[in-house]
């Protein structure tokens, strides 16, 4: 009987732990970027536009309407939310769905009842042609990188920024492959955020994104982690 009793309870709690669960998902869930984009302009003058980056990151792009909202400071956390409306809607935004995340959790568990994150972030916002408020030139034009590109090497173009950890995470890989096949490969790095219009016309809607290009054609390209022997293997199956 107490076995049947302490399965019983066991199962119980495996229950509820699934329902807390399956609530934190939901919650956790992205709009498409057309429902956001739908919600951002319903909610009108009600909305409350948090860039979740660092305050540089911030001065160089952002949405117009958005304040700076550093999460790395959990008194500035406790300070900047007093001054927000916990009923009105919130649109959370960094690079990717990192930062936003943890400050939309955070905002959720202090009491915020309407809370959304950009899906994809910033570089999708960006990378999609949508407008930014800017400090930063519009970077190279296309005809610049086109230019770059010629080569009889194969080119390996690097695009990603300083600000972004997935992108500082890869950094050794390019460094290690661009020592290594010097004689076959050309690397270019380029700073996504410094480079809007081209970012904008290659469709760079995340970061880091690798290109290969051969003879000024896109081989090969990828949006977040590559490793080094994946992209070796690209290499090796191509003839210069």
């Amino acid at each position: 009987m107490k076995n049947l009793r302490r399965s019983g309870l066991f199962f119980f709690a495996l229950l509820l732990s699934s329902i807390a669960f399956a609530q934190t998902t939901q919650k956790r869930n992205l709009y498409t970027f057309e429902e956001f984009e739908a919600k951002l302009k319903a909610a009108g003058k009600e909305a409350q536009i948090l860039d979740a980056r660092l305050p540089e990151e911030y001065k160089q792009n952002h949405l117009e309407g958005a304040i700076s909202f550093n999460i790395e400071n959990k008194g500035d956390f406790e300070k900047q939310s007093a001054k927000l409306n916990k009923d009105k809607p919130v649109f959370i935004y960094s690079i990717g769905n990192g930062r936003s995340g943890v400050l939309a959790k955070d905002l959720r568990n202090s009491g915020f009842k309407d809370v959304t994150e950009i899906p994809g972030g910033l570089s999708k916002w960006i990378g999609s042609g949508r407008p930014v408020i800017s400090t930063v030139g519009p970077g190279l034009s296309k005809d610049e990188y086109v230019a770059s590109l010629k080569s009889n090497k194969l080119v390996l173009v690097d695009f990603g920024s300083k600000y972004c950890p997935g992108c500082k995470k890869l950094e050794p890989t390019i460094d290690s492959l661009k020592t290594e096949h010097a004689s076959v490969l050309k690397v270019i790095n380029i700073e996504a955020y410094e480079n809007k219009n081209l970012v904008k016309e290659l469709g760079v809607i995340g970061l880091p994104t690798l290109l290969i290009y051969k003879n000024n054609e896109v081989i090969w390209k990828k949006t977040g982690s590559a490793s080094k022997a994946e992209i070796e293997r690209i290499l090796a199956g191509q003839t210069l």
